[in-house]
């Protein structure tokens, strides 16, 4: 193998290694970029579903008085309609 040869050689060793090391900390730092993005969607939706089990109460209230409200409405639509009958 003569020197030329020997030099090639040994420069594509070098970025051989170089290049591994960089796929390396690619795939290292993907692996990361995953498990953030995992525990970043666990959160929001543990969090969403807790904020449902908090309000939960207060929509089921604001429902019940929507609904006797419209109840009453509608009575006093019939009483009205009574009135105007007679």
């Amino acid at each position: 193998m003569n020197p030329d040869e020997r030099k090639l050689l040994s420069e594509t060793y070098e970025l051989a290694k170089e290049n591994n090391e960089i796929l390396r900390k690619m795939r290292r730092a993907a692996r990361w970029a995953r498990g953030f993005r995992i525990f970043y969607w666990t959160v929001i939706i543990v969090l969403s579903v807790g904020a449902y089990y908090v309000i939960q109460p207060y929509v089921d209230q604001l429902t019940s008085v929507y609904g006797t409200l419209k109840t009453q409405i509608d009575n006093i639509h019939k009483a009205a309609g009574k009135i105007q009958g007679q």
